[in-house]
């Protein structure tokens, strides 16, 4: 079984060639920047409710900014790279397992990303301008794979259930505020502010056990419904839900 020191070099170096690739291939950049702009708008949409919740809205801004997002996350990336080989000693096990999680989730994801993306450039040559819930689906469908879409819902699912208990951990909070400066003058700031937010989200929920159950019942039915339902039910049913998130 593979250390959190390992899983994070790999998943991160698999992530480091998918930036040179799409660095080199302008075409393919654009279609990867305009897959996760979209989907972005998607996961924005699907948790509207949840923002303007007060017990979920921390949180459910915490996997929209950090998981969801179509940011760049090369600084954070460098910055785990950089303490993969000595995290175990420099942080305590509970923040390990996050960091794992984290890394294993990011490199999934952008490994699905890569897939769309290199459909989506494909379509745009070749299919109608038909909108792009409509491209979506379709590439989304030349693409899946079902396996691994269910498994990227289960690591996200992980990495939240790693960050509910990390806010079980007594001390911790303190000892993270304690590691600012630190952190800082190591150049990991942002792995630091991932920490620090994701901690206060989910300890201001008081428990994520319902966060995580709305999560899963949602993504499983976008997953559902994007491989299963017709072409113009699906498009139909993400252009709807576009046009009320939009309304929020």
């Amino acid at each position: 079984m593979a250390t959190p020191a390992q899983t994070i070099q790999d998943a991160l170096q698999r992530v480091a060639q998918f930036r040179q690739q799409h660095a080199s291939d302008p075409a393919l950049a654009r279609a990867i920047a305009e897959v996760k702009r979209f989907q972005a708008r998607r996961f924005q949409a699907t948790y509207a409710d949840l923002l303007h919740n007060p017990r979920y809205a921390r949180a459910t801004r915490f996997f929209l900014q950090e998981l969801y997002s179509d940011r760049d996350y090369a600084s954070r990336d460098q910055q785990f790279a950089r303490i993969a080989s000595t995290i175990s000693k420099l942080f305590p096990q509970p923040v390990v397992a996050t960091a794992a999680a984290l890394a294993e989730v990011h490199a999934l994801t952008e490994t699905l990303d890569d897939r769309m993306a290199h459909a989506w450039r494909a379509d745009s040559l070749s299919a109608p301008q038909d909108g792009e819930p409509a491209r979506y689906v379709r590439c989304w469908r030349q693409s899946g794979d079902r396996a691994a879409r269910e498994h990227q819902l289960d690591v996200v699912l992980q990495l939240g259930q790693e960050l509910d208990r990390l806010t079980q951990a007594r001390g911790l909070r303190t000892l993270l505020k304690v590691m600012r400066r630190p952190a800082a003058a190591a150049g990991l700031g942002a792995l630091q502010q991932f920490l620090e937010t994701g901690f206060d989200a989910f300890a201001q929920m008081g428990g994520a056990k319902e966060f995580l159950t709305l999560v899963r019942q949602r993504e499983s039915e976008w997953i559902r419904a994007l491989f299963d339902d017709g072409d113009v039910a699906c498009a139909t049913k993400l252009s709807h839900l576009l046009a009320a998130g939009g309304a929020h």
